[in-house]
């Protein structure tokens, strides 16, 4: 599968300098546009999910050991697989149901629709599945047994959550602010508890990182088979994380979105990563009460992921809560998204096939785009579409 992800993501890379160099100053403006902060914290935390918080530390010794990226450092491939050319495809995607999608309604097509409106399903309780088979390495004392009434709580609480759109938008809000303090706590038991590092390894960390720039190429295609999963993660979610952010888009220039979708996520990224690889570097153990406030915050970003999806798929099929009511909307999702994870557990089901799926979509949407061109005559690449 390595040839057809690589071009794959190499094509959407593509399309993103093209709609910059085509469309930069190109107004854009959601259904429901909101605050650019407001904006950013439903990008990250529904672009994102507990992995961030929980995988970093078991990754970090995985990278050093792996010929494959001794190209440069642990830390500088963790955010590489987090990075800014993950969140150019977000923006590719944004970018289409912002400006294209509304003229050529190729999302309304019956097969597209359902087969785009499964892989978002099944990437949905990918999540949920992640966020379960990770949690023993940060909370061993866990019982299988109490991991799976956790994941029933997080399933619960994400689908009442996608039935109100006011609570989704605060508990982005919240968690976003979750991950800043968790941040910032983690950062002062680095300066002011453990007297083996400083800030100075902090700040000498930041350069470390900064060597991702120096090999962005390298990771613009597959380097082994663990960063191919993490492409195949990451076109898994790309379409379904477009259509969701297109509808807050509160008026910004093609050029400034695409700046806000892929700098202002991986600041806060790039310094987490830093502040754990102190903790890496130290071989300093986690407090345990730190390794909770984690998993708290990891918990947040994962009910942020399940119901921002959930609220999108049953928006798509006309499975939402106006349509089918209390009754039948939450218990509908609630055995949709649980049957999932234990078919994720338990079966050869892998995300994978469902990053797969979402390629060919993309092949499928850019041969209708082609055969369409003509409608998208009317999109000016200068602002005059404002008179």
């Amino acid at each position: 599968m390595t040839p057809i992800i690589t071009v794959a993501y190499l094509s959407v890379l593509a399309c993103a300098v093209f709609v910059l160099v085509r469309w930069p100053r190109l107004p854009m403006r959601g259904e429901s546009p909101v605050g650019l902060f407001t904006l950013i914290a439903l990008l990250f935390t529904a672009g994102l999910d507990m992995g961030l918080v929980m995988l970093p530390l078991s990754e970090f010794p995985v990278y050093e050991e792996d010929g494959a990226f001794a190209f440069t450092n642990a830390l500088a491939v963790e955010f590489g697989m987090w990075g800014p050319l993950v969140w150019l495809m977000y923006f590719v995607a944004t970018f289409y149901f912002v400006a294209i999608e509304p003229k050529l309604k190729l999302f309304e097509i019956p097969l597209v629709k359902w087969v785009y409106n499964l892989t978002v399903i099944a990437t949905c309780s990918f999540t949920c599945y992640l966020f379960m088979t990770s949690l023993p390495g940060y909370a061993p004392e866990m019982s299988q047994t109490a991991i799976w009434v956790l994941v029933v709580v997080v399933i619960g609480a994400a689908v009442i959550s996608s039935g109100n759109m006011n609570v989704m938008k605060w508990l982005a809000i919240i968690s976003s602010y979750g991950f800043g303090t968790l941040a910032f706590t983690a950062l002062a038991m680095i300066a002011f508890v453990y007297s083996r590092v400083g800030m100075s390894d902090f700040v000498g960390n930041v350069g470390l990182l900064m060597d991702y720039f120096r090999h962005l190429p390298r990771f613009s295609t597959p380097i082994n088979d663990y960063h191919e999963f993490y492409l195949f993660w990451w076109f898994a979610w790309s379409i379904m994380i477009g259509q969701f952010v297109a509808r807050f888009v509160g008026g910004l220039n093609t050029w400034q979105l695409a700046l806000a979708m892929v700098f202002l996520p991986a600041v806060p990224l790039g310094l987490w990563f830093c502040v754990l690889f102190v903790y890496h570097q130290g071989s300093i153990a986690i407090p345990g009460w730190l390794n909770w406030f984690m998993i708290g915050v990891g918990v947040v970003f994962v009910i942020n992921s399940l119901d921002s999806l959930i609220r999108l798929y049953s928006a798509n099929l006309g499975w939402s809560r106006e349509n089918l009511g209390d009754r039948r909307y939450y218990p509908l999702h609630f055995a949709m998204q649980l049957g999932l994870v234990a078919a994720y557990m338990f079966t050869p089901f892998e995300i994978h096939w469902v990053g797969l799926t979402v390629a060919g979509l993309y092949g499928v949407i850019y041969v209708m785009l082609i055969m369409k061109r003509g409608k998208l005559k009317g999109l000016p690449a200068e602002p005059a579409l404002r008179a």
